[in-house]
């Protein structure tokens, strides 16, 4: 397999292997927030967040809805800490309404994915999906391995040339 579709593999695999990611949002002073949440995926690349209405990045996403998220390899799981597999989007975030179709079938899917404690945040009224769709983003398998993603084809890894 040559080194261009073995990346692809990668790049396909490499979000299940992981629960949660790092985002980075802005709050209404342009002043950055890191944080995490848990996450689940559609066959689009989309990331659904489920989070409470009372988190720092909940609000900071109502104001901005841009977000910046970092899925990162487990530094215990690494061969080089300089050289972290890491893949990032930068995104556009839409919120899902409660009750509809969609968010009942995203529900479902944190529900297989993270068991019992999804029943008890269904019922608080204050916990809210938001869908987030990359744009572009960047995935780095390690030195001298990184490939550019474009919104023309998400799923598409392209070598970088920088």
């Amino acid at each position: 397999m040559n080194q261009h579709k073995k990346a692809q593999a990668e790049y396909e695999k490499f979000p299940t292997e992981l629960t949660s990611i790092m985002m980075s949002t802005v709050n209404k002073e342009g002043i950055p927030d890191a944080s995490y949440a848990p996450f689940v995926l559609d066959d689009d690349k989309n990331i659904y967040i489920y989070v409470s209405g009372l988190a720092t990045h909940t609000q900071n996403i109502h104001n901005h809805p841009f977000v910046s998220v970092l899925f990162i390899e487990d530094e215990v799981k690494t061969k080089q800490i300089f050289a972290r597999r890491r893949l990032n989007f930068n995104c556009t975030a839409n919120l899902v309404e409660r009750e509809t179709e969609q968010w009942q079938q995203t529900v479902d899917k944190f529900q297989i994915r993270f068991g019992e404690l999804i029943s008890t945040l269904r019922s608080l009224p204050d916990f809210r999906i938001f869908q987030l769709t990359p744009k572009n983003g960047r995935f780095v398998i390690g030195f001298g391995a990184a490939y550019n993603i474009s919104s023309d084809n998400i799923n598409q890894l392209v070598l970088s040339k920088d």
